[in-house]
């Protein structure tokens, strides 16, 4: 048979066009929509399932068992599939029926990008970034790439006004705080050591709180018990043998009461029914004369009924508890001594609700829950000025200043920490090492006592003994180190090889800054040079502290050559809040513009990529 060449041409064209007419449609049916990557609708925050979307789209029944959104979304069309991540594990993750948006488990998402996120309550209006409020009566997902908070500045530091934000710091309410000394009126730490023990740099930031506080709050309640001169109180003696008396005291030059009953409780003398809530700062002048004398105060929970009684006895006790009574020493020094007792009686009932309770999660109190029901004397013994404040943020600066004064190593001028310190990488630091930071935190309390007391010389004198530490490098016990033998760095921790932790360096640097804007100029010079030492060695070293993302706490990367140490969210805040309040002291553009380019880093902001 003869095949005809021009049919079978013909034949192929037919073929060949079928062929392509063929793959062409197949391709436009997988040609991708425009529509597969949809805006990001804020109304879709997932939280690991479809159900929790129901708490975040306005949505209504769709007519078929199904919830549909304004734009036809079906919640029921969601599929479950696994999502690989970077061929390593799976996730269970969600679809949507058009196969248009994935939806990953916020539970993933907070770990794998260090994001916090929460949902909001419908019945509390929210305030948005641009500080415009929401009042819409539905649930919204918050997201927060950093819970930390940043602290503008108000005006230009000022070393005799507040310092930094620590107005904002309870140092007492911490968990690391194992309760203040009866003693010295300071925190004992638990910080690196169970048993407890005085850390400086939280005395200093307890200092500094409450000397922040009195500028920032009003003037506190104060309601006076007793005072011999003006208010005397009924006092009620249950016992023949119990008296009290209103005398002139010669060697006290000033009218006290004297006391005396026997060592039981039934024979206190005491005042009742004081009926005292939210005012529970307790301020008193007392003298014990035996060991078996005491300040008692009974306190009730007003929620649960439970009745405490808080014991101050001249005995060398930091803390005990057994069963209702919660005992705090004076010492054996305070027999026979007049001694101004300043104690927040919330703080001292929590303490010891810590002490003897669960360690892992310690019961708390409110200070709204807890009524003063009576101050009772035991033994035998004088007192005066019984009140009731809502704070005495003075007294207890002073008890900590005091404290900096008496604690101060008078051959090296510091402050010494009583426990070891071990930190990944470097050498063990032995007990009595010194901190930059908490030498400057103990300068800034320093030159304010000086200021505030109308210039007591002991305040001065231990300020300008903290300087001698930043003259001495760490390996001689001091904190000096320096930075590719150029730049002079202070140290929080003396390490070897230095850390050269940032935090720490600044806050040295503004204890500095606050003893020369106070001190006479023979030490405030000197004070000067080692702040502008340590403001050259900050300008030409912080950008090695920027990770385009965020920021490392030391520079263990460059000392260890080890990975970098990032700083968590709020001790980067803490670097963004120190350097803004530095450009209100340096005018150097490079301060200001780190800290905005830092502060945007807490709002998911990233450096740009080549």
């Amino acid at each position: 048979m003869r095949l005809n060449l021009k049919a079978v041409l013909l034949f192929l064209t037919v073929i060949v066009m079928i062929i392509t007419s063929a793959v062409y449609m197949r391709c436009v049916e997988f040609t991708f929509p425009q529509d597969l990557v949809k805006r990001w609708d804020r109304r879709l925050y997932a939280v690991g399932n479809a159900d929790l979307l129901h708490d975040q789209l306005d949505g209504s029944d769709d007519g078929r068992g199904g919830i549909a959104t304004n734009d036809g979304f079906n919640l029921q069309e969601l599929q479950d599939i696994e999502c690989i991540i970077n061929q390593e594990y799976t996730v269970h993750c969600k679809r949507d029926g058009d196969n248009r948006e994935v939806y990953v488990p916020f539970s993933f998402l907070r770990h794998y990008f260090d994001i916090s996120g929460a949902m909001s309550s419908p019945a509390s209006p929210l305030t948005t970034i641009d500080g415009k409020s929401d009042s819409q009566a539905q649930s919204k997902f918050l997201w927060m790439h950093s819970t930390a908070k940043i602290n503008v500045p108000k005006g230009k530091y000022d070393a005799r006004g507040v310092f930094m934000y620590f107005e904002n710091y309870n140092v007492e309410i911490r968990d690391r705080v194992k309760c203040i000394s009866a003693v010295d009126g300071v925190p004992v730490s638990t910080q690196w050591e169970k048993k407890g023990y005085f850390y400086p740099t939280q005395i200093a930031q307890f200092a500094l709180s409450h000397y922040s506080k009195n500028l920032t709050e009003p003037e506190p309640r104060i309601r006076m018990l007793e005072n011999v001169d003006s208010v005397q109180a009924n006092w009620l003696l249950p016992s023949k043998i119990s008296n009290l008396t209103r005398i002139w005291h010669p060697k006290f030059n000033s009218s006290v009461i004297q006391y005396e009953t026997a060592s039981d409780f039934d024979s206190a003398i005491a005042l009742k029914e004081i009926d005292q809530t939210l005012d529970l700062v307790l301020s008193a002048d007392l003298l014990l004369v035996t060991n078996s004398s005491s300040l008692m105060i009974t306190v009730e929970n007003r929620e649960t009924k439970h009745t405490y009684r808080v014991h101050y006895v001249p005995v060398d006790l930091l803390l005990s508890v057994q069963d209702e009574n919660i005992y705090y020493g004076l010492g054996l020094q305070a027999l026979n001594k007049w001694h101004h007792l300043t104690r927040d009686l919330h703080i001292d009932v929590q303490k010891g609700m810590a002490l003897d309770g669960p360690k892992k999660s310690p019961i708390r109190v409110k200070r709204t829950d807890l009524r003063i029901l009576a101050v009772s004397f035991l033994g035998v013994g004088f007192f005066d000025n019984i009140s009731l404040s809502t704070y005495d943020h003075m007294a207890n600066f002073y008890d900590a200043a005091e404290w900096l004064v008496n604690n101060q190593d008078q051959n090296t001028g510091g402050w010494p920490n009583p426990v070891r310190r071990s930190l990944n990488g470097f050498a063990e630091l032995k007990a009595g090492w010194l901190s930059a930071m908490g030498q400057g935190h103990a300068i800034s309390v320093l030159a304010r006592a000086y200021w505030k007391s109308g210039g007591d010389k002991r305040y001065l004198r231990a300020a300008a003994l903290g300087l001698k530490p930043y003259r001495v490098f760490s390996k001689g016990g001091g904190v000096l180190a320096r930075f590719m033998d150029k730049y002079f760095w202070y140290e929080e921790y003396p390490t070897t090889p230095a850390s050269f932790v940032l935090n720490g360096f600044i806050y040295s640097l503004l204890g500095l800054y606050d003893l020369n804007s106070t001190a006479p100029s023979f030490i405030a010079n000197e004070a000067g040079q080692f702040f502008q030492q340590g403001m050259n060695s900050l300008k030409n070293m912080l950008l090695l502290f920027d990770t385009g993302s965020g920021t490392s706490y030391d520079l263990r990367h460059l000392s260890l050559g080890v990975a970098p140490n990032l700083a968590r969210w709020d001790y980067h805040a803490t670097h963004v809040n120190q350097l803004l309040l530095l450009a209100t002291i340096d005018n150097d553009p490079l301060i200001s513009r780190t800290a905005e380019r830092w502060k945007g880093y807490m709002f998911g902001k990233r450096a740009k990529h080549n």
